[in-house]
Protein backbone atom coordinates (compact mmCIF):
# COMPACT_ATOMS: atom_id res chain seq x y z
CA UNK A 1 0.00 0.00 0.00
CA UNK A 2 1.13 3.34 -1.10
CA UNK A 3 1.83 6.16 1.40
CA UNK A 4 0.75 9.68 0.00
CA UNK A 5 2.05 12.71 0.72
CA UNK A 6 -0.22 13.39 2.85
CA UNK A 7 0.81 11.17 5.01
CA UNK A 8 4.48 11.34 4.40
CA UNK A 9 4.40 15.23 5.89
CA UNK A 10 2.49 14.13 8.56
CA UNK A 11 4.79 11.54 9.54
CA UNK A 12 7.79 13.53 9.11
CA UNK A 13 5.89 16.59 11.19
CA UNK A 14 5.42 13.69 14.18
CA UNK A 15 9.11 13.02 14.05
CA UNK A 16 10.28 16.65 14.01
CA UNK A 17 8.21 17.65 16.74
CA UNK A 18 9.43 14.47 18.80
CA UNK A 19 12.92 15.34 18.17
CA UNK A 20 12.19 18.54 19.25
CA UNK A 21 10.78 17.50 22.65
CA UNK A 22 13.55 15.34 23.18
CA UNK A 23 15.89 18.16 22.88
CA UNK A 24 14.10 20.65 24.75
CA UNK A 25 14.04 17.55 27.67
CA UNK A 26 17.47 17.15 27.46
CA UNK A 27 18.45 21.08 27.73
CA UNK A 28 15.79 21.37 30.60
CA UNK A 29 17.71 18.06 32.47
CA UNK A 30 21.22 19.96 31.60
CA UNK A 31 19.75 23.52 33.03
CA UNK A 32 18.31 21.26 36.21
CA UNK A 33 21.77 19.83 36.93
CA UNK A 34 23.64 23.00 36.34
CA UNK A 35 21.15 24.47 38.23
CA UNK A 36 21.69 21.87 40.96
CA UNK A 37 25.61 22.00 41.13
CA UNK A 38 25.82 25.92 41.33
CA UNK A 39 23.29 25.50 44.48
CA UNK A 40 25.42 22.41 45.45
CA UNK A 41 28.62 24.30 45.47
CA UNK A 42 26.81 27.75 47.14
CA UNK A 43 25.78 25.27 50.24
CA UNK A 44 28.87 23.09 50.66
CA UNK A 45 31.27 25.68 50.54
CA UNK A 46 30.05 27.86 53.07
CA UNK A 47 29.46 24.16 55.40
CA UNK A 48 33.35 23.24 54.26
CA UNK A 49 34.25 26.77 55.46
CA UNK A 50 32.42 26.58 58.62
CA UNK A 51 34.36 23.24 59.48
CA UNK A 52 37.78 24.55 59.09
CA UNK A 53 37.06 27.03 61.57
CA UNK A 54 35.51 25.06 63.63
CA UNK A 55 38.36 22.65 63.93
CA UNK A 56 41.17 25.98 63.81
CA UNK A 57 39.18 26.97 66.74
CA UNK A 58 39.01 23.93 68.70
CA UNK A 59 42.95 23.24 68.13
CA UNK A 60 43.60 26.49 68.97
CA UNK A 61 41.68 26.29 72.33
CA UNK A 62 43.82 23.30 72.69
CA UNK A 63 46.60 24.32 72.47
CA UNK A 64 47.04 27.71 72.21
CA UNK A 65 47.69 30.60 75.16
CA UNK A 66 44.95 29.93 78.10
CA UNK A 67 43.36 33.12 79.75
CA UNK A 68 44.86 34.16 83.16
CA UNK A 69 48.63 32.56 82.81
CA UNK A 70 51.00 33.74 84.27
CA UNK A 71 54.53 33.11 83.60
CA UNK A 72 57.93 33.86 85.37
CA UNK A 73 61.51 33.84 84.25
CA UNK A 74 65.09 34.09 85.16
CA UNK A 75 64.16 31.03 87.71
CA UNK A 76 67.22 29.33 90.34
CA UNK A 77 67.64 25.92 89.79
CA UNK A 78 70.61 25.86 92.86
CA UNK A 79 70.09 22.66 94.55
CA UNK A 80 69.83 23.66 98.09
CA UNK A 81 68.97 21.89 101.96
CA UNK A 82 66.47 23.28 103.93
CA UNK A 83 63.78 25.58 103.46
CA UNK A 84 63.13 27.63 100.79
CA UNK A 85 61.10 31.01 100.96
CA UNK A 86 59.69 31.02 97.66
CA UNK A 87 57.67 34.45 96.31
CA UNK A 88 54.83 32.90 94.68
CA UNK A 89 52.05 31.05 96.21
CA UNK A 90 52.92 27.92 95.37
CA UNK A 91 55.86 27.97 93.53
CA UNK A 92 56.76 27.86 90.14
CA UNK A 93 60.34 27.45 90.16
CA UNK A 94 63.71 28.20 92.11
CA UNK A 95 66.20 26.83 94.31
CA UNK A 96 64.84 23.61 95.60
CA UNK A 97 65.72 19.79 97.41
CA UNK A 98 68.23 17.58 94.96
CA UNK A 99 65.78 15.18 95.29
CA UNK A 100 62.13 15.07 93.16
CA UNK A 101 58.83 14.00 94.50
CA UNK A 102 57.55 11.47 93.21
CA UNK A 103 55.07 12.29 90.15
CA UNK A 104 51.52 10.85 91.33
CA UNK A 105 48.05 11.72 93.87
CA UNK A 106 48.86 12.74 97.64
CA UNK A 107 45.81 13.27 100.24
CA UNK A 108 48.57 15.46 102.16
CA UNK A 109 50.58 18.20 101.78
CA UNK A 110 54.00 18.06 100.28
CA UNK A 111 57.39 19.97 101.01
CA UNK A 112 57.79 22.62 98.08
CA UNK A 113 61.44 21.95 97.66
CA UNK A 114 60.90 18.61 96.42
CA UNK A 115 57.90 19.36 94.44
CA UNK A 116 59.72 22.01 92.46
CA UNK A 117 62.29 19.68 91.47
CA UNK A 118 59.69 17.96 89.97
CA UNK A 119 58.48 20.65 88.56
CA UNK A 120 62.22 21.04 87.20
CA UNK A 121 61.79 17.30 85.59
CA UNK A 122 58.85 18.89 83.44
CA UNK A 123 55.85 17.98 85.85
CA UNK A 124 52.49 19.81 86.36
CA UNK A 125 51.56 20.26 89.73
CA UNK A 126 47.75 20.87 90.95
CA UNK A 127 47.07 22.40 94.33
CA UNK A 128 44.28 22.80 95.92
CA UNK A 129 42.50 24.34 99.46
CA UNK A 130 42.46 21.37 102.09
CA UNK A 131 38.11 22.12 102.47
CA UNK A 132 37.49 21.32 99.03
CA UNK A 133 34.75 18.85 98.26
CA UNK A 134 35.25 15.56 97.62
CA UNK A 135 33.51 15.69 94.32
CA UNK A 136 36.16 18.54 93.23
CA UNK A 137 38.57 16.91 94.52
CA UNK A 138 38.10 13.72 92.64
CA UNK A 139 37.92 15.75 89.13
CA UNK A 140 41.27 16.89 90.30
CA UNK A 141 42.12 13.28 90.22
CA UNK A 142 41.15 12.34 87.06
CA UNK A 143 43.04 15.05 85.60
CA UNK A 144 46.52 13.17 86.88
CA UNK A 145 45.56 9.70 86.10
CA UNK A 146 47.39 8.39 83.58
CA UNK A 147 50.36 11.19 83.43
CA UNK A 148 54.03 10.13 85.02
CA UNK A 149 54.87 13.76 85.39
CA UNK A 150 52.02 15.26 87.46
CA UNK A 151 51.27 16.00 91.04
CA UNK A 152 48.54 16.29 93.18
CA UNK A 153 48.19 18.17 96.64
CA UNK A 154 46.36 19.85 99.74
CA UNK A 155 48.02 22.99 99.68
CA UNK A 156 47.43 25.17 103.08
CA UNK A 157 46.90 28.84 102.22
CA UNK A 158 46.48 28.19 99.20
CA UNK A 159 45.10 31.69 97.39
CA UNK A 160 42.20 30.10 95.11
CA UNK A 161 40.93 26.85 95.73
CA UNK A 162 42.63 25.16 93.16
CA UNK A 163 46.32 26.70 91.45
CA UNK A 164 48.27 24.70 88.37
CA UNK A 165 51.45 24.74 88.12
CA UNK A 166 54.52 24.07 86.07
CA UNK A 167 57.96 25.47 86.09
CA UNK A 168 57.85 28.97 85.81
CA UNK A 169 53.90 29.21 85.06
CA UNK A 170 50.94 28.85 86.64
CA UNK A 171 47.00 29.45 86.62
CA UNK A 172 44.37 29.77 89.36
CA UNK A 173 40.97 28.86 88.94
CA UNK A 174 38.01 29.13 91.17
CA UNK A 175 36.33 25.22 90.38
CA UNK A 176 37.35 22.38 89.70
CA UNK A 177 35.46 21.87 86.61
CA UNK A 178 37.53 24.70 84.87
CA UNK A 179 37.98 23.74 81.59
CA UNK A 180 41.56 25.16 81.29
CA UNK A 181 42.98 22.72 83.49
CA UNK A 182 42.00 20.07 81.56
CA UNK A 183 44.23 22.03 78.45
CA UNK A 184 47.27 23.14 80.95
CA UNK A 185 48.40 19.56 81.89
CA UNK A 186 48.83 18.19 78.20
CA UNK A 187 50.30 21.75 77.34
CA UNK A 188 52.74 21.56 79.46
CA UNK A 189 53.31 18.28 81.05
CA UNK A 190 56.79 17.68 79.58
CA UNK A 191 56.04 20.94 77.93
CA UNK A 192 58.48 23.69 76.53
CA UNK A 193 59.15 25.46 79.42
CA UNK A 194 60.81 22.25 81.18
CA UNK A 195 64.40 22.77 82.00
CA UNK A 196 65.12 19.27 81.97
CA UNK A 197 62.96 17.32 79.75
CA UNK A 198 63.12 13.75 79.89
CA UNK A 199 64.09 13.82 83.27
CA UNK A 200 62.70 10.68 85.26
CA UNK A 201 59.32 11.57 87.82
CA UNK A 202 59.44 8.40 89.78
CA UNK A 203 61.68 6.97 92.41
CA UNK A 204 62.32 10.47 94.63
CA UNK A 205 60.67 10.83 98.10
CA UNK A 206 57.05 10.21 98.70
CA UNK A 207 54.59 7.30 97.98
CA UNK A 208 51.83 8.50 96.30
CA UNK A 209 48.36 7.48 97.26
CA UNK A 210 47.65 6.42 93.49
CA UNK A 211 48.91 7.33 90.35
Amino acid sequence: MKTSARDRREKAKRTATQESGTKQSKQRRRVSTSSWKRWGWGIGLPVVALLVVGIVLLVRSQTGDLQGIVTYSNLSRDHVTGKVTYPQNPPVGGAHSPTWQTCGIYGQPIANENAVHSLEHGAVWITYQPNLDASSVEQLRSLVRGHDHALLSPYPGLPSPVVISAWGVQLRVSSASDPRLAQFVPKYEQGSQTPEPGAACSGGVGTPDGQ
